[in-house]
């Protein structure tokens, strides 16, 4: 089989790797029992990924193939794997399309208004002005604004998270008794606050917990003991 090589957002320390859409191809990549030489890249080292014709990670090289987006490499792992576990269980692809839509266009904002100034924090001194500049940009504020009422936007996520926790309260996974790409599509949310943010984004009573809980222990711990920013220490 050919040697399949992710290319990875990382932070200065090139271990951390946070960017959501990477994690969603990390856990598809071990749901279908694959191993990849993974390849650490700043926001600004755009030659290093210029081979794929575009400047956005992850990419995924297959040989001769390279495949960007996490949602067209999950459908290239799917077509070009399928003897191993399927990404998408009994739910059909079109569904998990949406869970992936959903995801990137309700979950990202409202986590990024609770963790750009982490993520800005733990980046490379060369990408700290591309990251200020481009996010300013996007949301027409100064970072610092647009994180600074961190608890109201806590409160503001965990109201979006209300189709996802009333369907964990019915069972343990969004695909069903067992995890498919429509709950990394979300869990790749949560890692990206997980390795940048110490916030405490979920009550422990929350389903969102519970399933949260169990999908850092798929695959032996994989995204548990991934490199994240540590907890402050507790001064009680």
């Amino acid at each position: 089989m050919t040697r399949l090589t992710l290319y990875e957002l990382a932070g200065a320390d090139r271990a951390l790797r946070f960017s959501p859409h990477c994690w969603k191809t990390r856990m598809a990549l071990a749901h279908k029992g694959l191993e990849a030489d993974r390849i650490p890249c700043w926001f600004t080292e755009k030659a290093l990924i210029a081979f794929s014709g575009q400047t956005l990670v992850p990419i995924l090289v297959d040989g001769t193939e390279s495949v960007h987006d996490s949602w067209h490499i999950a459908l290239h792992l799917e077509r070009h794997f399928p003897d191993r576990p399927t990404l998408f269980a009994a739910a059909a692809v079109p569904l998990t399309h949406f869970v992936n839509r959903w995801a990137d266009t309700v979950l990202v904002p409202a986590l990024a208004r609770i963790i750009l100034q982490d993520i800005y924090r733990l980046l490379a001194p060369v990408d700290q002005p591309y990251f200020r500049q481009t996010r300013e940009q996007r949301f027409g504020q100064r970072l610092e604004e647009v994180v600074a009422d961190r608890a109201g936007h806590i409160a503001d996520f965990r109201k979006t998270l209300a189709p996802l926790r009333q369907t964990l309260a019915l069972q343990p996974f969004l695909a069903g008794d067992a995890p498919a790409y429509a709950d990394y599509c979300v869990f790749g949310m949560f890692m990206w606050a997980r390795c940048v943010s110490t916030a405490d984004l979920l009550e422990d009573s929350d389903p969102v917990f519970a399933w949260r809980e169990r999908l850092l222990d798929a695959f032996d711990g994989m995204a548990r003991f991934a490199p994240s920013v540590p907890a402050a220490p507790d001064m009680g």
